[in-house]
């Protein structure tokens, strides 16, 4: 199965957080096509290498639930992944995120049923 779902990536600073998108393979827990938002490589430079970094974590949204996970980062590769722990703790938390109904209210209940008389 090729599940890949699109994440916010934060990238926590002292003093700032650098945002931005990417999409997560939920069979390797690698991250891809990151795009930074307000925020150049050339120029600044990648996140995890500055002097002020201090973690970098993701959020998986559907409507106005949102599932927080630890992102691992390779400064050398510049790329971010999922450990395989925390990949199999997301998919079951992703599994309850998704499969609730939108905004957050409960399910309707069933019709009830007429007695036959």
């Amino acid at each position: 199965m090729d599940l890949k779902l699109p994440i916010t990536i934060h990238d926590e600073m002292l003093d700032d957080i650098v945002r931005s998108t990417g999409t997560l393979d939920l069979a390797s827990g690698e991250i891809v096509n990151v795009r930074y938002e307000d925020h150049d490589l050339e120029l600044d430079g990648f996140p995890a290498e500055s002097e002020d970094y201090d973690f970098t974590c993701g959020t998986l949204s559907n409507g106005s639930k949102e599932v927080e996970f630890r992102i691992e980062v390779d400064v050398v590769g510049r790329k971010y992944s999922i450990t395989p722990s925390e990949l199999l703790e997301l998919k079951g938390r992703a599994a309850k995120l998704f499969s609730a109904p939108p905004g957050g209210h409960p399910p309707e209940p069933p019709p009830a049923k007429r007695a036959r008389r």
